[in-house]
């Protein structure tokens, strides 16, 4: 009854996000494409029952970045435009369109890349991927991030343990409020 009533609250938020985000989008496109010309970017992630997803969001690095965690990643691949993108979260806003498809929630474990072997194998073991994965979960809110796998993997487990609407609706006040982070990068220099 609470995954259906949690869908159900997916589906209504992410339609309300993109109505009334429909300015933020059009002018996030115009500025992205004037700043690097591909303004969004797919990617395949593993989703829940370890299925993979095409996951949409607004591009944050350079076009030649190499696909892989974000913490193995150089800050210097980071446009100017991207770390706006970034700090503001409007990075993550296309995934709304992830949450009309149902291959994601509005909360739930951060989806990893097809790459992320020790995440997926700590996933599977902890069964993390019988849930959708979200925009926000208690990993971001607690600042784990993927690169402490096994961690993560637990803190996963935790939230699914817990799912509920108290848990869903507190998760997403707080990552509102900007208590929410993503993943860090590499620092360079």
């Amino acid at each position: 009854m609470q995954r259906t009533l949690i869908r159900l609250l997916d589906v209504i938020f992410a339609l309300i996000g993109i109505v009334c985000g429909l300015p933020v989008f059009a002018l996030v496109l115009v500025l992205g494409y004037l700043s690097n010309g591909s303004p969004l970017f797919f990617q395949t992630r593993v989703g829940q029952h370890q299925q993979p997803f095409t996951l949409a969001k607004f591009r944050t690095m350079s076009r030649d970045t190499q696909s892989v965690g974000t913490h193995l990643v150089d800050s210097s691949s980071i446009t100017p435009f991207g770390k706006l993108l970034r700090r503001s979260k409007l990075d993550e806003l296309p995934q709304l369109f992830n949450v009309l498809l149902g291959q994601m929630s509005l909360v739930g474990p951060r989806p990893c890349l097809l790459n992320q072997a020790e995440l997926i194998a700590e996933r599977a073991k902890r069964g993390v991927f019988a849930a959708r994965p979200g925009i926000t979960g208690l990993a971001q809110i607690r600042h784990i991030d993927m690169s402490t796998p096994k961690k993560l993997a637990r803190i996963d487990q935790l939230m699914i343990r817990r799912q509920g609407l108290c848990l869903y609706g507190w998760l997403l006040v707080a990552t509102i409020l900007g208590k929410g982070r993503g993943d860090r990068v590499r620092q360079t220099g």
